[in-house]
């Protein structure tokens, strides 16, 4: 847990890829804040969709992942993505 950034920097906005499995077509958008969402095939046939752009704080990355709960699509994965302002942040 060495790459995780100062404390400070938990309430400040960030930009945030969620994973998960299944599909969920671009008209969701604003349901979730007007993130951009992508959905693409694994060599398997899996679908996963992407769902990225800018969060507010961790209360509202919370608020975006009881959405995902609620349409009971499997979370994969959650990545705070870096930015040039970020220079404590990692990618995972």
């Amino acid at each position: 847990m060495d790459n995780l950034p100062p404390q400070s920097w938990i309430d400040q906005p960030a930009t945030y890829q969620i994973i998960i499995k299944g599909r969920l077509d671009g008209h969701w958008a604003d349901w979730f804040d007007g993130l951009t969402i992508t959905t693409e095939k694994d060599a398997s046939g899996t679908v996963f969709t992407s769902l990225i752009g800018p969060v507010l704080d961790q209360g509202a990355l919370h608020g975006l992942l009881a959405k995902v709960r609620d349409l009971g699509l499997p979370l994969l994965e959650v990545h705070r993505l870096p930015t040039r302002a970020d220079p404590h942040q990692t990618s995972t």
